[in-house]
């Protein structure tokens, strides 16, 4: 009998490299999991031919839904439309328990615009879905950003800069990870300069102690200056960063571990993994063999924290 982990993937953005990467990394992740993947024979049938790849023959699907002609490198409301259905099916499978944990491939944002769904992303639904203060975290074991703001406009992360809502995100982040130490970043360059530069430092501060306080612990750093910290002394002291917005976070850990990088949807009810890359339009069905790293860590990933 089969006793491994199971669990669902979304399919992603048809359009793009997700089901390319499936297809390669269906025997390796076969090894250490019992993958369902949300997508329907003929979807599945009509990427195998564009791929000129085989599928393979204990590739077991869960029949999302939705017909279409793929169009490789494409941006299109139908292949948005059905990936966001791909992503519904696999929460449905993990809220039903017929799956140990979700991973998810890449959607394209602007795809799911034009299907007129109003969601920007993954953690939105799930927000949303579960009625829970979902938190994104994206990296890999040598660090984790979690990101207090995430897909929206530069010109709006200030006015979210809120005292309650900072301490029950780090409440929160503590409460998931129990990680023993925490580099919090400041929002204005040099931390604010004493106020100088702005006050959001303030109210950030203001969260930490209470956090600090009401765990009895310095878990969370005092607000560090943005442009240095993550430089590889500060690196040395800390696994886990948060930051105010999401490139401010993203951008340094693309950098320094763009392949092996996932994200994580912490304070759920479920478990969700996905990689840390988009659909990758310029290689998409072009033979180019997209690199398959993150996504055997996220699968990884969920396969621990299924374990637990």
């Amino acid at each position: 009998m089969n006793n491994l982990p199971k669990i669902a993937i979304s399919i992603g953005d048809l359009n793009g490299v997700g089901i390319e990467i499936a297809l390669n990394s269906h025997k390796e992740i076969s090894q250490f999991c019992t993958p369902t993947y949300c997508i329907n024979k003929n979807l599945l049938n009509q990427a195998s031919k564009l791929l000129n790849k085989e599928i393979p023959e204990d590739f077991t699907l869960f029949e999302t839904i939705g017909e279409f002609n793929i169009e490789p490198s494409k941006v299109c409301k139908n292949s948005g439309l059905y990936s966001y259905n791909s992503f519904l099916d696999a929460i449905v499978l993990a809220k039903e328990n017929r799956v140990d944990a979700i991973c998810t491939l890449p959607i394209n944002k602007e795809a799911w615009s034009k299907a007129k769904i109003s969601y920007k992303g993954h953690t939105e639904v799930l927000r949303d879905i579960f009625k829970k203060d979902a938190i994104m975290m994206l990296g890999c074991s040598s660090m984790y950003v979690a990101l207090f703001t995430e897909h929206i406009a530069l010109k709006n992360v200030a006015k979210n800069i809120k005292t309650k809502k900072i301490t029950n995100f780090l409440k929160d982040f503590y409460s998931c990870t129990n990680a023993s130490k925490v580099a919090v970043l400041a929002l204005n360059p040099h931390a604010g300069d004493g106020g100088v530069l702005g006050k959001e430092e303030k109210k950030i501060e203001k969260a930490i102690k209470k956090v600090n306080k009401s765990i009895n612990n310095n878990i969370f750093s005092m607000p560090l200056v943005p442009d240095t910290a993550f430089s590889p002394k500060s690196r040395e002291n800390y696994t886990y960063f948060v930051a105010m917005y999401h490139d401010q976070g993203l951008a340094p850990l693309k950098a320094l571990y763009f392949e092996e990088s996932i994200n994580v949807s912490l304070n759920l009810p479920i478990i969700r993994t996905s990689v840390d890359h988009g659909t990758a339009f310029d290689i998409a069905y072009k033979d180019k063999n997209p690199s398959n790293k993150s996504y055997i860590n996220a699968i990884k990933e969920a396969i621990n924290l299924s374990s637990k």
